[in-house]
């Protein structure tokens, strides 16, 4: 597996991730535990080196499972987690935004407990919380990173201004949010202003939280705990209409002796070689299918194909409900 650096402090790591969410919250029922754990030291044994959870995501059980999981990898691999949220008990949904100083102090100390870690590698802001100035926040991880218990800071939906803003304070890693075939807002001024600053950018939903993979359609049915069961852009009406993305991506994967989520990852790893997709999954085929994609070298005339088509497709459906587009892009 290739190596890629977010930042320029030197978090190096493998040019395609893993985010574990899915395997304990957000995309249906909790996957059994033993399993995940064999399917994530699995994904380590095959060249991943970086791996996606958060406080929220369970809450706390999915922070559990990663450390338990990568016990038996310290140093040899890179953890990522977010605060940020009000969290209550084991189950229960975020209870509002919480980027208070004292508070993010808490989380990484709760953090580190769960991870069964001395460190952790990449700490973002799950999501900006306009009560508390972006300066404050940035000062907390700073704090954090003097008293060696973060190593690297990141973002995750923030705007530009809050980037920068950020970024003066205490040096930003990464700047994870939404980035795909499927939904291309960054390209404006998010990406331009990372590649200034020399941000890594790490993409969650690579794959359209599924639907670029081709194994999505109008037909299909999702559990009432999958967040998907809820976002305009997969309605039926809306997955009928954003077909279009997915037959783009299966004629070049037929050119390329590929598959279309393998084309979508690909894709997205030759727009910025700071670019480090976190596609997740539940299954050990799939985890194969998805790092075929760091083998794959689209060509010009691919990316040129791919480029030229998507302009003309007009994705259908906002990507969230009302109420969770007010978390983002502030």
């Amino acid at each position: 597996m290739q190596k890629r650096t977010l930042g320029k402090n030197g978090l190096e790591v493998s040019a395609l991730g893993l985010g574990c969410m899915g395997m304990s919250f957000g995309l249906g029922p909790a996957k059994d535990k033993t399993e995940m754990i064999a399917l994530i030291r699995a994904a380590v044994e095959r060249g991943v080196t970086f791996f996606d959870t958060a406080e929220v995501y369970g809450p706390f059980v999915n922070e559990e499972l990663v450390g338990e999981a990568l016990a038996p990898f310290k140093g040899q691999v890179a953890i990522a987690t977010k605060f940020g949220f009000k969290t209550g008990a084991a189950g229960a949904p975020p209870a509002g935004l919480d980027s208070r100083p004292a508070h993010i102090k808490e989380v990484a100390e709760a953090s580190l407990k769960r991870l069964k870690l001395e460190v952790i590698d990449l700490f973002y802001q799950h999501r900006v919380d306009p009560a508390v100035p972006i300066e404050d926040v940035a000062g907390a991880v700073k704090d954090l990173i003097k008293e060696g218990k973060v190593r690297h800071f990141g973002l995750s939906e923030a705007g530009t201004k809050i980037i920068r803003r950020a970024h003066a304070v205490q040096a930003v890693a990464a700047l994870q949010s939404e980035y795909s075939l499927f939904w291309r807002e960054p390209e404006a001024s998010i990406i331009p202003t990372l590649e200034e600053l020399g941000i890594g950018f790490v993409p969650f939903s690579p794959l359209g939280r599924g639907f670029l993979t081709g194994k999505i359609d109008e037909k299909t049915t999702f559990d009432k705990t999958d967040i998907r069961s809820t976002l305009p852009r997969f309605t039926v009406e809306a997955r009928k209409a954003n077909q279009a993305v997915v037959d783009l991506l299966g004629r070049i994967a037929a050119r390329r002796n590929a598959t279309p989520a393998q084309v979508a990852l690909a894709w997205l790893l030759a727009q910025k070689p700071w670019i480090v997709p976190i596609p997740g999954t539940t299954k050990l085929s799939r985890l194969e299918e998805n790092l075929g994609a760091a083998k794959l070298e689209l060509k010009e005339e691919d990316l040129r194909d791919i480029g030229e088509a998507s302009a003309k497709i007009q994705i259908q459906g906002a990507r969230y409900s009302e109420a969770m587009q007010k978390l983002v892009n502030r």
